[in-house]
Order: C-alpha cells, then structure tokens, then sequence
C-alpha cells in the first residue's frame, strides 16, 4: 500500500504557504500568522489522510477469468468495481496488461456515490497476436474525501487472454463454399461412380468386366455385378509445418495490409498464423459437405496429431492446439513425419500440407522421402509463393543496380519453386502455390474439386 499527493495537494501547496513564507520573510512580525496558517493547512493534510486509512478495504474488483478475443478485432474486459463504504468514492483502476494485449488507455475511473453500489467497466482490448497471455495483477487507487491524497495497492488475479485466430473476415469471403452442403450459385455434379461398395445385383448385358464379383459368379454359377456409391465421409488431413520458415512475417504484395490504422508493426501476420487460419478454414469447410477433418503439427519432430472426426467439440480441440502453439526456430524432419504418417493413417486419405519449400535444401528432403506415403494417400503441398519470386522480366520498377541484383534473386528462387513442383508432380503429388489474399479460398476450392471428382 503506497499513500502519493495529489495534483490538487501540490496546487493549494503552491497557493498557501509560498505566500505566507514570503510574507513571512518581508514582514518579521507576522511570521506568527504565517506559521498559524502552515500548522493549519498541514493539519488539514494529514487529518484528510487519516481518514484514506482502511478505505481500500471495502473497495472489491472482480475480473473474469478467461476472456476470449478474436485477432485483429476489438473485444472488452468485464471489469466489475464494488464498494461496501458508507460514504461517496473515487477510485481509479490500473491494468498492466501484457504487450500483445493493447487497451486505448492503461486505467479507468470509476465515481460511486452511493453505499453498497457497483459499477461495471467494459474495458476495451485489441490483440493481432493469436495466443494465450496472462494478467497477474492489478492496481487500485482510492481518493481521499478532500482530494489531497490517494492510497494505492496492488492486488492480485488470475486473468487469462485467449485471443482465437479471425475466422470471420476469411469466411465470409467464402459463404457459398461454407454455409450448406451440395448448395451454391450453380449445381455441381459428382463425378465418376463412386468407390464405396453399396450391394451385387445380377448381371446386366453392359456391364464392365472389372465390376464382376467373381467370387460370388463362382459362387453362384452366374454373373453378379457389383453396386459402388459416391463416398459421403473422406477423411481429410491438414498437416502444419511449426518450423524456422514459418516464424518469418509475411510479405504482402500490397503496401500496408498486415498493418493496423496507427501503422504499427505489431499487426504484421507470420506464415505460420496464416497457415492456421487457413487449416480451420479447410475444418470448417469439410465439417459442412460431411468428411472428417484431422490435424498435425510438425518442427524436427511430432508436436501433436489429432485423428480425423466431426463435430463441434473435434473442431474447438483443433483450435485450440492450434492458437496456443508456437513455431520453433528448428528445421522440419520430413522423415520423421512420413514415417509417423505410414504407421498411423491406414485408411486412404486427403493430406493438405501446409509448409514451405523455399530452402532447396527442405525441398529435396520433402521430394526425396514423400514416396513413402504417395502412393497410399492423395496428397496436396501448399506453399504461400514469396513476393520476390517471379519470373525476371515480368516487373518493370527496376531502377537500380540493387534492383536488378534483387530480380536475379527472386527468378533464381522462382525457378526453383517450379522445378520442385514438377518434382513433386511427377511423383503424383499436386504443388500449390497461393497468394496470402487467396490461400483460404484456394485451399477449399482444390478440397472441393477433389471431392466432386471422386479423386480420393
């Protein structure tokens, strides 16, 4: 507990005894007068501060213990003040809230005039940054009836900020895809019979060769045909590389986009908090057109896989790994990942990854090993295309030396890109590379084109 002046102690300080202590030494026989005047005022002072004693003790705050916010959108803290003081108080509160928490202002005051009363502050707080922090401690300062003096303390809580990527802003750009299965602008039909054994029924003239049971045309002594339905429920695989790549913050090709009004840095987005929006995205997607939906994270080894099902639980399981973890400052072991994929996926499967195969040295791992798993499973790469990688004379803004030296790089980097997809497609692997703007919205379109082909 700590007892500080007011402004207002300072100003009648400076209105009081400056004068009489001047007075006091131009005029030796009234520094009587101007001693009165001192005693008086310093007896005043210290009676108002007497009664600051036990006036924090009936001051309360409640704060909630988990508030849940949404990246790069405004959210409140319920901050509930209550004072069991007989008479009128002022009190002001301080939240130390953590650096990626920000709040327009660092303390609140709240006036209750009556006994017995409370009042409810809807503190407003702001976070680009998706994860979970904590707020230990808050202050409370009270103001004395006169205004002279304030009595400060500090108390502690037990307050927890989860801050959820922004689903909102993605999916809204994808309502058709989204909100009902089988619904859109155009009718979309499937393609191909289907792979799922529905019944035999008796040979018609027509009928493919490669349909025919031939057990039960043994069996039977006549041909009997077998019935395929149009898989409904696929399992599909999103599969998240947390390693040193994934750390860097992302590029734009347009100035200024990760960036909040006040142009501070701390909205600029890393690939790996993209790769995360993109992941619940494809969930949400494949949650509503009826598949099931898994996850893996990976650095040098295995950081947590969650088998694929549905439902609203499955999906806020896969959430909160995901907004919870941190990429590591490591190279990623594809090895160890295929391997893990061989001995716990049996059941042919959608495997979406999301990573980046920029470093030629990653590149040749992944193309290296990936025919450990290519051949049982139907598998995707995803990789956010950096701004720098494009053909050498597509951009005409080079003015430099410095310039020119930067073009050379990208092409070289741009060339290699597609030498690994090609790499990767002869292996019967399909190699995406997406802008940030449109990496949401591609990966469910090639999710919904694999489904409509009958591809898996």
């Amino acid at each position: 507990m700590q007892i500080a002046p007011t402004t207002r102690l300072i100003v009648w300080t400076a209105i009081v005894l400056l004068p009489f202590s001047a007075l006091a030494a131009v005029a030796p026989s009234a520094s009587v007068l101007s001693w009165a005047f001192a005693v008086t005022f310093a007896a005043l002072v210290v009676f108002d501060g007497l009664r600051l004693k036990g006036s924090l003790d009936a001051v309360f705050t409640e704060l909630p213990a988990v508030v849940r916010l949404t990246s790069g959108r405004e959210g409140h803290l319920r901050l509930r003040v209550r004072c069991e003081d007989k008479e009128p108080c002022h009190i002001r509160i301080g939240l130390p809230l953590p650096p990626e928490i920000r709040s327009p202002s660092n303390d609140w005051a709240v006036a209750l005039q009556d006994a017995q009363s409370s009042a409810v502050v809807r503190w407003p707080c702001l976070s680009y940054r998706q994860g979970r922090y904590r707020l230990e401690c808050c202050f409370v300062e009270c103001r004395s009836p006169l205004g002279l003096l304030t009595v400060r303390s500090r108390r502690t809580v037990e307050t927890e900020f989860r801050v959820f990527p922004n689903l909102y802003n993605e999916a809204r750009r994808l309502p058709g895809l989204l909100l009902h299965r089988n619904i859109g602008i155009h009718t979309q039909r499937q393609v191909g019979k289907g792979r799922d054994f529905e019944q035999l029924r008796e040979y018609l003239p027509g009928d493919n060769y490669e349909d025919i049971h031939w057990k039960a045309f043994a069996k039977r002594g006549e041909p009997v045909t077998k019935i395929y339905q149009i898989e409904r429920t696929q399992d599909i695989y999103v599969f998240l590389d947390a390693s040193r790549l994934s750390t860097r913050i992302l590029a734009s090709r347009q100035k200024n986009v990760h960036r909040n009004p006040d142009g501070d840095n701390g909205s600029e987005v890393a690939i790996w908090e993209r790769f995360t929006t993109a992941a619940l995205i494809l969930g949400m997607a494949a949650e509503r057109h009826g598949d099931l939906f898994g996850l893996l994270t990976f650095d040098n080894q295995i950081r947590n896989f969650i088998r694929a099902k549905s439902g609203r639980a499955h999906f806020n399981a896969c959430r909160d790994i995901l907004y919870t973890l941190r990429p590591t400052n490591v190279s990623p072991d594809f090895t160890e990942v295929f391997t893990f994929i061989g001995t716990h996926i049996r059941r042919r499967a959608l495997l979406v990854f999301l990573t980046s195969l920029d470093d030629p040295i990653m590149a040749e791992n992944f193309v290296r090993h990936i025919d450990l798993i290519s051949r049982r499973h139907l598998i995707q790469v995803t990789m956010l295309q950096p701004v720098e990688a494009q053909p050498l004379f597509r951009s005409t803004d080079v003015a430099t030396v410095d310039d020119l030296y930067g073009r050379l790089g990208g092409s070289m980097l741009w060339q290699q890109l597609q030498e690994t997809a090609r790499a990767l497609y002869r292996q019967g692997v399909g190699a995406h590379f997406a802008d940030d703007e449109r990496l949401c919205s591609d990966l469910v379109t090639r999710y919904l084109a694999v489904k409509r082909r009958q591809i898996l």
